[in-house]
């Protein structure tokens, strides 16, 4: 499905404010999902292979944390669609992969806004600079990284 970008609706960079904290989505991890990634993308025997997974350092059979970035990738759009969309990202810096993430794990995100950034050389954007951290049902981290969006200005 493709979205018509006169018809979207962009959330304003005005409307971060530095501080501010959102937490959302509930994402539950199943073990289909864990081999069927690993499968195409990460084929580690961790990942793969739930007995042989037992004797890893993780001690069962776990989540790539590439599987993990697009697990919260797919909760960021999510908890987007009520409020518009940004313009892109120009990357994240300082990806950290805390703890394992297993099947039956249930993954939310909270975000805070650490910077705003308007834009000098392109006045009708901004950069929003945010921590994400990813916490288990346990509220245990397993992921952090710092995020940048770009969203626009004046709307």
């Amino acid at each position: 499905m493709t979205e018509n970008s006169a018809k979207l609706n962009y959330i304003p960079f005005e409307s971060f404010e530095v501080g501010q904290k959102h937490t959302f989505g509930a994402y539950e991890v199943t073990e289909e999902e864990i081999i069927e990634f690993a499968q195409k993308y990460d084929a580690q025997f961790f990942h793969l292979d739930r007995e042989a997974a037992k004797d890893s350092l993780f001690g069962g059979l776990c989540a790539s944390g590439w599987h993990t970035c697009a697990m919260t990738m797919a909760m960021m759009v999510e908890n987007m669609d009520g409020k518009g969309r940004s313009l892109g990202s120009p990357g994240i810096d300082s990806l950290s992969w805390l703890r394992p993430v297993y099947p039956g794990d249930v993954l939310c995100v909270e975000q805070e806004v650490l910077e705003t950034n308007p834009s000098k050389s392109r006045p009708e954007i901004g950069i929003v600079v945010s921590k994400v951290s990813v916490s288990n049902q346990k509220n245990e981290v397993v992921m952090e990284f710092i995020s940048k969006g770009i969203f626009r200005r004046g709307s």
